[in-house]
């Protein structure tokens, strides 16, 4: 159910943060209970608050919905830094990356 799921991301992107829903609520110019509200299913947010949210939890509206992208905020950070590193430094983050994909158990 769509409404589970938005829920279950909110939760996860709310901790991986490490913010509680008072403050995020406080944070978004709302009601203290705000956050509480939506991850209980008592409320849904409008587009615009949607947004909001996303922009406080520093993810993307797409990014939010990604089920495969368990920490967004990590990957865009990644993704910003290897923009920086040359052919050869690219080549060696990517054998790191396959390594620790194939490592034991």
């Amino acid at each position: 159910m769509f409404e589970d799921f938005f829920v279950k991301r909110l939760v996860s992107l709310r901790n991986q943060k490490n913010v509680s829903a008072r403050e995020m609520s406080l944070a978004l110019g709302q009601n203290e209970s705000y956050i509480n509200r939506i991850e209980n299913g008592k409320t849904f947010p409008s587009l615009q608050a949607f947004f909001y949210i996303c922009e406080y939890l520093q993810v993307s509206p797409k990014d939010f919905f990604d089920e495969e992208n368990p920490d967004p905020v990590k990957i865009d950070q990644i993704a910003r830094e290897l923009k920086a590193l040359d052919s050869v430094q690219l080549d060696t983050v990517l054998a790191v990356i396959r390594g620790l994909q194939h490592r034991p158990g």
